[in-house]
């Protein structure tokens, strides 16, 4: 058995040439805390932000089609979120609904799936 403690970090892949965009989206858009990469252990570049104790790393590769994986967020305010994403002209996803939860996925302008919840009685 495996004793779980917490998520450390999410990966997400950009195409080079959308790094620097991909920062600014996450960091002013998603209110992100960028953080030091320890730029001398890679051979790409690349960035660390940090949401809720989890570090998001954004690395780059070629672009690949889209896909079902994805990134779950538990926020305080899913009515909020998902108005801020819109007046940012993100494109919201409704996905069927599960017990107890609301959420709603979407696509960052890279390819990357996310998806946002809230818990409810």
């Amino acid at each position: 058995m495996i004793d779980f403690k917490r998520t450390d970090h999410a990966n997400i892949c950009v195409a080079p040439e959308r790094l620097e965009e991909a920062r600014a989206f996450y960091v002013n858009v998603m209110g992100f805390e960028p953080i030091q990469r320890p730029d001398h252990v890679f051979v790409t570049p690349g960035y660390w932000l940090t949401v809720a104790g989890i570090e998001w790393h954004i690395g780059v590769e070629q672009p690949v089609a889209r896909s079902f994986r994805h990134t779950a967020f538990e926020v305080n305010d899913l009515a909020a979120a998902r108005a801020h994403l819109e007046r940012n002209g993100i494109q919201i996803i409704d996905e069927p609904a599960i017990p107890n939860r609301n959420r709603f996925t979407f696509y960052d302008p890279f390819g990357n799936r996310m998806e946002l919840l809230e818990y409810h009685s």
